[in-house]
C-alpha cells in the first residue's frame, strides 16, 4: 500500500523548533511579527512611533503620542502571563504537533510546570483553537453523521438517553476526488430539526450537497440552503457503507484521539474547545511545519480568556 504523503510529512522536528523559538528574544520576534507584521501600531490611537520601556517581565512598548503602555502579550490569550514566552511557545508546538493532543499531566511534565497551571494554559490555547475555527463553513459535498461524547454511566439510563452522554453533530467537506478537506465537529442542543437546523446555517454554506444516514433531522439542512439525500444504513457495519467511508473515519479518529488521551473530562461543560481543537489540527493538516506559527496566530487573534471564563460551561450549537 502507498504511503499516505499528508501522514508523512515531515512536519516541525524539535531541532528545527529549537533553532527558531530556544530563546525569549526569539520568541519576542515571532510574536511581535505575528501581532504588528508593519510595525508597532498603538492600539489606543494608531501611531506607529514609540519607545521602549525596560525593567519589565515582557517587552513593552510606549506610543510617542498617547504615551499609552502596551505588551506584546496585551490583548491576547497570552495576556497578563507571567510564564515566559519560550514555556508558550514550546506548548504551542506539543499541541499542535500530537495528532491526538496531549493530557494536561503530560504537558506539564514536559513544560516543568504543576498540573493547574498546565491545565489552564492547555485550555487557553483549545479555546483560541476553538474559536477560530467558527470561521470555518463547509462548502460543496458535505458528509454529516450524528454521535455522542460518553458512555453510558454505572446504574444510569442506558443508550440514548445516557446522562453522561452530550450529542454531537459531525460533517466533512470533499474535493471532487473525493478527499475530505475540512470537518466540523461541535455540540448540538439534541438531534432535533430546529437543532440541525441552527447548525446548518451556521456552519454549511448554501447550496451544499449534504449526504446523510436517514437521521430525521438530517432533512432541516434545507433550511440553510443546502440539497439533502440520504441512505438508510439499516444498521449496517460502516465496512459495509463506502459512501460514508470519511465521515466513518474521522468520528473513529476523533473517538481514538479522546479515549487515548484523555483520561476524562466534562464533556456537556467542556466539550466543545476538545472537538475544536481536533477540528483546528485536521483542516491545518496539509503544513504541519506552519502548526506553531498557526496556533500563533490563533492566540494573537483571540481575546483574554482569564481562569473564570474559562471554567465557565461553553454552549452547544
Amino acid at each position: 500500500m502507498a504511503r499516505n504523503l499528508i501522514q508523512f510529512q515531515e512536519g516541525l522536528s524539535i531541532p528545527q523548533f529549537n533553532a527558531l523559538y530556544a530563546t525569549e528574544e526569539q520568541c519576542e520576534a515571532a510574536l511581535e511579527k505575528m501581532r504588528w507584521p508593519d510595525g508597532f501600531c498603538c492600539p489606543r490611537c494608531g501611531e506607529q512611533d514609540y519607545g521602549i520601556v525596560h525593567g519589565r517581565r515582557h517587552k513593552r512598548y510606549q506610543c510617542r503620542q498617547c504615551r499609552h503602555q502596551a505588551t506584546l502579550t496585551a490583548g491576547t490569550i497570552m495576556e497578563a502571563t507571567k510564564l515566559p514566552l519560550t514555556t508558550w511557545f514550546l506548548a504551542f508546538y506539543l499541541i499542535g504537533q500530537a495528532k491526538n493532543g496531549i493530557s494536561s499531566l503530560e504537558l506539564s511534565r514536559s513544560l516543568g510546570v504543576n498540573y493547574d497551571t498546565a491545565w489552564l494554559l492547555q485550555s487557553k490555547i483549545m479555546r483560541a483553537m476553538s474559536e477560530r475555527e467558527e470561521a470555518y463553513v463547509l462548502k460543496g459535498n458535505v458528509q454529516i453523521d450524528d454521535a455522542y461524547l460518553g458512555g453510558e454511566r454505572p446504574g444510569g439510563k442506558a443508550g440514548r438517553g445516557s446522562e453522561n452522554k452530550v450529542p454531537i453533530v459531525a460533517a466533512v467537506s470533499l474535493n471532487e476526488e473525493g478527499h475530505p478537506i475540512h470537518v466540523k465537529i461541535s455540540p448540538v442542543s439534541g438531534f432535533t430539526a430546529d437543532g440541525v437546523a441552527s447548525w446548518a446555517k451556521r456552519y454549511l454554506g448554501a447550496g451544499s450537497a449534504v449526504l446523510s444516514d436517514g437521521l430525521a433531522c438530517f432533512r432541516s439542512v434545507v433550511a440553510a440552503g443546502c440539497e439533502h439525500t440520504f441512505i438508510v444504513t439499516g444498521g449496517r457495519h460502516p465496512d459495509q457503507l463506502p459512501e460514508f467511508r470519511w465521515i466513518n473515519t474521522i468520528l473513529s479518529n476523533l473517538k481514538t484521539s479522546l479515549n487515548g488521551t484523555f483520561h476524562a473530562f466534562n464533556f456537556a461543560k467542556y466539550g466543545k474547545r476538545y472537538l475544536g481543537a481536533f477540528c483546528f489540527r485536521f483542516n491545518r493538516r496539509f503544513n504541519l511545519a506552519a502548526m506553531t506559527e498557526r496556533l500563533l496566530n490563533a492566540a494573537c487573534c483571540c481575546g483574554p480568556r482569564p481562569e473564570r471564563v474559562l471554567r465557565l460551561a461553553e454552549p452547544s450549537g
